[in-house]
């Protein structure tokens, strides 16, 4: 975490929440007539913003003003676990045929024609 974020958030920041992971959720003390205030979250570990669940994405957008519930949203049955983003990783999704895939190299889709 950059010092300067730290620094802004303990002078400015005003803690609203946080989620299940630990984020931490702030706005900003100041209220300016006509202006809304600023919103941020402080992540608990790794910075990767598909941490935020969705009712606190909702509110850091603006989309709603109302403070999520501390345990969450109920979840529906057909909802799944959080999976973090693995681009860069080993775990990273890649196409067959792909040059980094430790599979075999695929057939083409089609035979190419030969003259003759």
């Amino acid at each position: 975490m950059i010092i300067g974020t730290r620094l802004f958030t303990w002078m400015r920041g005003e803690l609203v929440g946080s989620d299940a992971q630990g984020n931490k959720y702030y706005q900003d003390k100041r209220v300016i007539a006509g202006r809304r205030r600023k919103r941020w979250v402080m992540y608990n570990g790794i910075a990767e913003a598909s941490r935020v669940p969705p009712e606190w994405h909702g509110w850091l957008h603006y989309t709603t003003d109302a403070i999520p519930a501390a345990g969450g949203a109920p979840r529906k049955p057909w909802q799944k676990e959080h999976l973090p983003n693995l681009t860069g990783t080993d775990m990273a999704y890649r196409p067959p045929g792909h040059s980094l895939s430790s599979r075999e190299k695929p057939k083409p889709p089609y035979e190419a024609w030969k003259p003759g």
